[in-house]
């Protein structure tokens, strides 16, 4: 995509689909000040939840299993109680629309140098005092400007901008689940991968179905602390951890991100226990990415990372016994893929450009060591 922008990209699709015929009108607020109805194409039944007594539901999607009353939402915000069904509010209606170098995923070995077609659905199971995107993850679908884009139009957009792939991201895809799953099984058919892009806080069930449609996974580890995930996120450490090891089990691509925040996860201690639990549970050769944190949402009178605690950080993961570690959000930091055999770049890129790849057949083009990923 060059440097275009996300809004003229965004018109850009617009045009293009109408121009094949397909209907696409942009949602101004979608659903404020109407009731909601289960007719409405943005209004889908649940794939998980449970019907209890007095119409109350218990919705099953991820693990707040929140119980919701009739009326009322859940945590997300994006799941209702229509008179004792539960509904989602957020399928077809994405907020953003997005073509990505899909190492903007971020995702280093898998199909270097193709696009991912993006998008995301307002909301999340998450409260993130640091989140990045704030602006669409702590609303609902009903609170922004949504485009309407059935499962079947979003694959054929993503064909017609040359998309390898489909990521699911921005906002917390596991809050637009019903609408990633249709996606991704129509993707397939067309031979569109699937990215899944996520805090991990999705409940076993659901990642099971999941896990039959997604090709990579990109998970924010967000720290090896149950109270710091708790005080920072809203949410506990146990799920996280299952749901990477079901994707390891699965055969899902996998690569994790674990932002370094000065004060909350920034533990040199805890960051070695992180890296041991990874090698001893899933293995040494899925990349693990330590992110700088920037100042942003309620969490502005922190300082940047310091590099120097990133250097640490890789460091300490090495030594623990992981191949392929990388540092986002420094520049020169994050470019290049390493052999674990003989340590030659096999991968370089300059930012998200890519300039060469020496992997053949899953192989190092030099000493013929395997090198984990998805490759052409």
């Amino acid at each position: 995509m060059g440097q275009t922008t996300r809004r003229e990209f965004l018109k850009g699709s617009l045009c293009a689909l109408c121009e094949a015929g397909i209907l696409v009108s942009p949602l101004s607020l979608a659903f404020a000040g109407q009731k909601f109805n289960p007719s409405d194409p943005h209004v889908k039944e649940a794939y998980f939840y449970e019907k209890l007594k007095n119409k109350r539901v218990q919705c099953n999607t991820c693990p707040n299993r929140c119980v919701v009353e009739p009326g009322q939402r859940g945590k997300c915000r994006t799941k209702i109680n229509l008179s004792g069904t539960l509904y989602t509010i957020s399928y077809g209606n994405p907020c953003t629309i997005h073509a990505d170098p899909v190492e903007k995923k971020p995702l280093l070995h898998f199909y270097p140098g193709t696009k991912a077609f993006s998008l995301a659905v307002a909301g999340c199971n998450f409260w993130c005092l640091n989140c990045q995107n704030w602006e669409i993850s702590q609303t609902s679908p009903d609170k922004t400007r949504n485009i309407n884009l059935p499962p079947e139009q979003a694959v054929e957009l993503a064909g017609k901008h040359k998309c390898h792939s489909i990521a699911y991201t921005y906002s917390e895809a596991t809050t637009f689940f019903e609408y990633m799953v249709d996606i991704s099984s129509k993707a397939r058919k067309k031979g569109i991968k699937n990215i899944y892009v996520s805090n991990g806080y999705i409940s076993q069930e659901a990642l099971d179905r999941l896990c039959t449609v997604i090709d990579a996974a990109s998970i924010n580890l967000k720290s090896f602390s149950d109270k710091i995930y708790w005080k920072l996120n809203g949410g506990h450490l146990e799920p996280v951890l299952n749901t990477l090891k079901t994707l390891h089990q699965r055969g899902v691509w996998l690569e994790i991100i674990n932002l370094v925040i000065p004060t909350y996860t920034d533990d040199l201690e805890m960051i070695k226990k992180m890296c041991g639990w990874i090698v001893k549970n899933l293995g040494p050769d899925y990349p693990l990415h330590f992110s700088r944190f920037s100042p942003m949402y309620k969490l502005t009178k922190l300082p940047p990372t310091p590099v120097e605690i990133l250097h640490q950080a890789k460091d300490i993961a090495g030594k623990e016994g992981l191949h392929h570690v990388y540092v986002g959000n420094v520049p020169g930091m994050g470019d290049k893929v390493i052999c674990p055999g003989c340590k030659k770049p096999v991968v370089k890129r300059r930012g998200y450009t890519l300039l060469s790849v020496d992997i053949k057949e899953g192989k190092c083009g030099f000493c013929k060591q395997p090198v984990s990923g998805r490759w052409e």
